[in-house]
């Protein structure tokens, strides 16, 4: 139920944000009583928003011919006006680096979000729990970030402020809205033309795929632009973060990949139960682009570091179509494995085009300038991939419990021989160590 609204809430949110806080974080001449009167541009943007989602509930649930959708779709509007109410003050604090105020703001609020949908859930209130789960959380978050960001509520709009946001903010809400379709026409296909039953099952898979992801790139990628966009006309300095960013990450990421695909059986129903077995193999090929993601998730923001905007929606288009064009091909098998295999594909390819835009068009350099980063990364998740291959043969029939915590254990021992062996050791130690060495 909360997947199928979740794909327009994500529609809808990316209307109100407009590519403005992005914008907001790039901009230098911006002043103070300006920045108020573009969030109270946002605060009515948000409420106007939200009222038409809300006025689409009944139009959603006759889609669907789902009745129930209706309440969700009512309750998912306060969610998505208090989330419209987060995005200035976040970006302000964002475009003054002050990255612990905002990650200890993220943490309670998930904390308070999180612990009353879990006793929620308990009292019998199903998915309504997930959805004051995301209310809660927002409206926490913005409690903290508005007192924070000194931000006031201004009864003059200025147009000429929204003028000059308009330029940036423009390609950035462009590529939003084709990155959208991209990203979410597989659930809105799936639950129209498949099943609601397989979508539950193909949503569980992408979204314990994008896990990685956001837990290992939550702490990076929002401050790149903050830091970086200073740097805007030194396109040396930013290339090379980015090769650095996207070493440590393949590093990180490729074998990590290796990991989850052997065990994606056990991770499932552990986590989740025997009931969601049917997302195992969905999951399993989902994971085969973890560290692809992994490094992509931090391109729209060196992008937009570099004011390039306009070729970040190229890549953007680029990518939409070939992913639309995997999820119709999957579509028409009518099965979520084939979905997933056919986005992955895709995921490949706009891998290649991404970095062709942004080592040739915007660092005016040579393409194997970033592949050269890759060997390493590959040669450590094979070292840890071999003895995952042979206990394939020996943990069939333990308890998943067992089996995971001995491939997680191999896993890990594998992983700092193979970094010892490639001498990758040394170099990620002296880079955390050159980090802090830098940092007062």
């Amino acid at each position: 139920m909360v997947s199928i609204i979740n794909v327009f809430l994500i529609f809808f949110n990316m209307l109100v944000d407009m590519g403005i806080g992005p914008a907001l974080i790039q901009n230098k001449t911006l002043q103070k009583n300006q920045i108020d009167g573009v969030y109270s541009f946002t605060v009515l943007l948000s409420v106007c928003i939200a009222i038409i989602f809300a006025g689409l509930a009944k139009p959603i649930s006759l889609f669907y011919d789902n009745p129930e959708l209706v309440g969700v779709t009512l309750a998912m509007s306060l969610a998505l006006f208090s989330s419209g109410l987060n995005m200035v003050p976040q970006a302000v604090l964002l475009k003054q680096k002050r990255f612990l105020e905002i990650n200890l703001a993220q943490i309670l609020s998930s904390l308070s979000g999180g612990s009353i949908a879990v006793i929620l859930a308990w009292m019998g209130f199903s998915y309504y729990a997930l959805v004051i789960n995301t209310i809660v959380k927002n409206m926490v978050m913005f409690f903290f970030t508005y007192r924070k960001s000194g931000l006031n509520i201004s009864k003059k709009i200025q147009k000429e402020s929204l003028a000059e946001l308009y330029g940036f903010s423009r390609n950035q809400f462009l590529f939003n809205l084709i990155n959208y379709f991209s990203r979410n026409l597989d659930h809105f296909l799936i639950g129209k033309y498949i099943s609601i039953k397989a979508l539950g099952y193909y949503d569980k898979a992408y979204t314990l795929s994008l896990y990685p992801n956001q837990v290992l790139t939550s702490v990076i990628t929002p401050v790149i632009q903050p830091v970086l966009s200073a740097y805007e006309e030194q396109k040396q300095v930013i290339k090379n973060t980015y090769l650095t960013i996207s070493r440590l990450l393949a590093l990180v990421g490729l074998p990590l990949t290796v990991f989850l695909i052997f065990s994606a059986e056990e991770i499932i129903l552990i986590l989740f139960g025997n009931q969601w077995g049917e997302s195992v193999l969905t999951f399993r090929i989902l994971a085969m682009s973890i560290w692809i993601q992994l490094i992509m998730s931090s391109t729209g923001s060196i992008f937009q570091s570099s004011n390039r905007t306009d070729l970040m929606l190229l890549s953007g288009v680029l990518s939409t179509v070939l992913n639309i064009l995997g999820i119709i091909i999957g579509i028409l098998t009518g099965k979520i494995e084939m979905v997933a295999l056919c986005l992955v594909t895709a995921f490949f390819i706009n891998f290649i085009q991404c970095n062709y835009l942004l080592m040739k068009k915007v660092f005016r350099g040579f393409q194997w300038e970033f592949y050269r980063i890759l060997p390493g990364p590959f040669l450590l998740a094979i070292i840890v991939m071999l003895p995952l291959l042979i206990m394939e043969y020996f943990v069939k029939g333990l308890p998943n419990i067992i089996s995971l915590a001995i491939k997680g254990i191999v896993s890990l021992v594998m992983y700092v021989v193979g970094l010892k062996m490639t001498g990758t050791l040394k170099e990620v130690v002296r880079f955390f160590k050159r980090q802090g060495e830098e940092k007062p």
